[in-house]
């Protein structure tokens, strides 16, 4: 998808559709299968098992507590599988364009920083969590739960460093608020027909399927 901002409302529309009801959840996967790549992307294709993994045990966790497991692990999945595809289509100042072009050049540049710093941030995590992989099968041992708690400790401990060095840096660079940036986007007719039905999914998990019904009567 060649538009940033055709992909990131996608992305937003389709999160809300499958997390609002199965139905949602049906729809935003038939748009996946579709349009998107699926996860045949290298770099997020070591982060899907864990995370389905750790979505399974919610839904584990709440079928013992009386309520509907498997409704909340088809629509978390589903929201993770846009999460995982819009993670790996975005490239470099996306998130800044889109947002100097939605919210001008003062408050736009100062929310497109924060896009961009956090997806500067997913991709150091990313590759500290397959440091820890590599690091776990030279050791021979095995990565499963009971590894994971203290992995995920220390990389938010080097996330939290990270921030504070990007925090002190920009203020050493004398960054205050705004900036100048002029975005070009190319919008291709695969990028429109996408958009469109991500909007008829978010409208489809609006509406029931019975309600469709009552309107054809």
């Amino acid at each position: 998808m060649q538009d940033a901002r055709v992909r990131l409302g996608s992305a937003a529309l389709l999160s809300v559709a499958a997390f609002i009801s199965i139905e949602g959840a049906c729809a935003v996967f038939l748009w996946w299968l579709v349009f998107t790549p699926h996860v045949r992307s290298a770099r997020t294709r070591s982060v899907l098992p864990g995370m389905l993994a750790l979505i399974g045990f919610v839904a584990i966790l709440i079928v013992i507590s009386g309520g509907n497991g498997f409704s909340y692990f088809v629509r978390m999945a589903l929201v993770l599988f846009i999460g995982i595809w819009l993670y790996a289509e975005q490239t470099p100042g996306d998130f800044l364009s889109v947002a100097v072009w939605a919210f001008g050049k003062r408050t736009g540049f100062d929310m497109g920083m924060i896009g961009e710093c956090a997806m500067q941030m997913a991709e150091s995590l990313s590759r500290d969590l397959t440091r820890i992989q590599t690091a776990m099968k030279l050791k021979r041992q095995v990565w499963g739960i009971k590894n994971l708690v203290p992995a995920i400790l220390v990389l938010i401990h080097d996330a939290m460093i990270r921030a504070g060095d990007i925090t002190e840096l920009l203020a050493t660079r004398g960054y205050r608020n705004g900036g100048s940036l002029c975005p070009v986007f190319r919008t291709s007719a695969r990028d429109l027909v996408a958009g469109i039905c991500a909007i008829c999914a978010l409208i489809f998990a609006i509406i029931p399927v019975s309600e469709f019904f009552i309107l054809y009567r």
